[in-house]
């Protein structure tokens, strides 16, 4: 874990301040990152998964998106008041959820990269360097425990098998 400091906070704060406002809008930019990114992640997805186009008004799209920038913001305030994030019923769920979706490492940093694009995007001017590492190790922290959740599911599993 690298230390989170009360600026990287306050720049994830702010920041999100302004994302919340137009998740709509950003939910439909992050996915249409995610499939420029990687095309063949788009089919992990269900809502996208028949589609040829980012669907504009998909409630189940604009869901995710929030999940996985709230998720991220949240791991910023959890870092800074705890030093870790922590693992709680939503990131259990996560973690079995990812397993049954064939989720693997390489995706993790599709979907980072995706959240940072559509920050910069949404943030414009107040975009720095500073801004995208703060950002970058929340949600860093964030599939760090969900991986981990994975792959205790997963021994879990072949542990029950045998």
């Amino acid at each position: 874990m690298r230390a989170f400091t009360e600026r990287q906070e306050a720049l994830v704060k702010n920041s999100w301040e302004e994302l919340k406002e137009n998740i709509p809008q950003l939910s439909v930019r992050f996915f249409t990152w995610i499939s420029e990114i990687a095309p063949v992640a788009k089919d992990m997805f269900s809502f996208l998964k028949d589609s040829d186009e980012i669907p504009q008004n998909n409630p189940v799209l604009q869901i995710h998106a929030t999940k996985v920038f709230k998720l991220t913001y949240e791991s910023a305030i959890q870092l800074r008041e705890k030093g870790v994030v922590a693992v709680d019923p939503t990131v259990k769920y996560l973690g079995s959820i990812h397993i049954k979706n064939g989720v693997l490492d390489p995706h993790f940093e599709v979907v980072k990269e995706a959240l940072l694009k559509t920050i910069k995007e949404a943030i414009g001017d107040k975009w720095s360097e500073e801004l995208s590492n703060a950002w970058a190790i929340a949600y860093d922290e964030l599939a760090d425990v969900i991986k981990k959740e994975m792959k205790d599911g997963i021994l879990a599993w072949s542990t029950f098998c045998s």
